[in-house]
């Protein structure tokens, strides 16, 4: 009995020992969000004193974003900006992950690879040809080239990719069965692959609805109309008359900004976290 007793403490100090190092560790992970949600409430002349939290609470901070600039109209045009993108990004990326997967047509391997050979290319490469594009198409300074370019570019064939590695992994026992049942390629597709597909899908989302509320370079690229812009255009665009950042308001915009990816976060961690999974499966 004694030494279970002392085995139990040992195994409580070393438990006690490794959470305090990763308080630790966090600190300079987390400091940065508290220093910028009490940065959102003070005044101006207060945010760089040497005090994380502010002398008096200036609410109308929030208020003022508003105010300063059309940022709920940038807000809504984010929000539906990132839900066409996720949305459109899974309808593509399921149809020809399965197709790469579990369809043999003539050149599969070779179209694969030619696929997978464009995230060599990093987007300051190809951004000059797609605003050419872009321009001959005349769908500059609409939302259009923020919502084609991410689904049909880079950020579309890592999605396809985590597709194709999850359909590997499904047992071809699977399809034989529902082939006797009577299905055809599409019902399988349908009926069988894509409901267990749920958590690739499912992180897919995650990740990309995450890179198109951050996305910066491509509406910098496209975008000159303010009534246009997206938070990540928004938040740089609070400043005076002679270019000077009005830092309470900054900080109250991007607290705004950041409280959807927080939710999505906490909401969904495990599944950013499985996301990682998928793309070692099986070649």
């Amino acid at each position: 009995m004694q030494m279970l007793n002392i085995l139990k403490l040992r195994r409580n100090t070393g438990n006690l020992i490794t959470y305090l190092l990763l308080a630790l560790l966090a600190v300079p992970f987390i400091f940065p969000f508290l220093w910028m949600f009490a940065g959102s409430f003070k005044s101006i002349n207060e945010i760089f004193e040497i005090r994380l939290l502010p002398r008096k609470y200036y609410w109308t901070n929030f208020i003022d974003v508003f105010t300063f600039q059309p940022f709920g109209r940038h807000y809504i045009n984010s929000v539906y900006i990132a839900v066409i993108v996720t949305s459109s990004t899974l309808f593509v990326s399921s149809l020809s992950g399965y197709a790469f997967a579990r369809i043999e047509f003539p050149g599969r391997s070779i179209l694969f690879l030619v696929l997978l050979s464009t995230l060599m290319m990093p987007i300051q490469v190809t951004i000059i040809p797609n605003y050419f594009l872009m321009t001959w198409l005349n769908l500059i300074n609409t939302h259009a080239p923020i919502i084609i370019i991410p689904i049909l570019g880079a950020r579309g064939v890592v999605a396809t990719f985590m597709m194709r590695q999850f359909f590997l992994s499904l047992p071809k026992e699977l399809e034989d069965a529902a082939i006797l049942d009577g299905l055809n390629r599409l019902g399988i597709f349908l009926r069988v692959a894509l409901p267990l597909a749920a958590p690739a899908l499912g992180s897919i989302a995650i990740l990309t609805f995450l890179s198109s509320w951050n996305s910066f370079l491509e509406p910098l690229i496209y975008l000159n109309d303010l009534k246009m812009f997206t938070i990540p255009l928004s938040l740089p665009n609070f400043i005076t008359n002679y270019g000077l950042p009005v830092w309470n308001l900054q900080l109250a915009a991007t607290t705004l900004s950041v409280v959807p990816i927080l939710l999505v976060f906490f909401m969904a961690q495990k599944k950013i976290v499985n996301t990682m999974a998928f793309s070692g499966l099986k070649y």
